[in-house]
């Protein structure tokens, strides 16, 4: 069996998926210029699934899908937000559920959750360094007891003329 990419729909998955797709309604209130049918032909519902989980899985932008494989982006993510008002995810996430409660079990009386908000450890090598940090840091003048920073009169000798002064 040949392994498939993480966003390419098995045909056992897609048996599963297909009955759950809501079918494409026309608006009884609005009037329409052409038939029922008529016009551009309609995406594959599973091609514009595949698109969906790319998106999931890769964490890409709906404008940068790769229109060889998935077709017009604007029209992807029209049926995604067709899909989601439809309460297609909603019933898809039911299904997996209800289909792993049957193999596995679920213990639906004792559930946890975890998580941890922590920067990611490789980020720094996949970004790179931080695009506000453009020029040098400024370094500050030290003074002469070592400090970063002095104020404008000695505070042991007060008698003595200040920097300002003197200059």
């Amino acid at each position: 069996m040949a392994k498939i990419k993480s966003w390419e729909v098995s045909e056992k998955f897609w048996e599963k998926v297909a009955p759950l797709i809501p079918a494409p309604e026309r608006d009884p209130n609005k009037t329409y210029k052409r038939k029922a049918g008529g016009g551009k032909k309609p995406m594959n519902p599973r091609q514009v699934f595949e698109a969906i989980l790319y998106v999931l899985r890769t964490g890409c932008q709906w404008k940068a899908l790769p229109k060889e494989r998935f077709g017009s982006p604007s029209a992807i993510h029209t049926h995604f937000m067709r899909w989601m008002r439809a309460g297609f995810f909603l019933s898809l996430w039911r299904a997996g559920l209800a289909e792993y409660d049957e193999m596995e079990g679920i213990a639906w009386r004792w559930q946890s959750i975890d998580g941890a908000m922590t920067k990611a450890p490789l980020a720094q090598e996949s970004v790179g360094r931080n695009p506000t940090d453009r020029g040098q840091k400024r370094q500050q003048t030290t003074c002469s007891s070592g400090r970063t920073w002095c104020p404008l009169f000695d505070s042991r000798n007060r008698s003595k003329q200040t920097r300002r002064e003197s200059a």
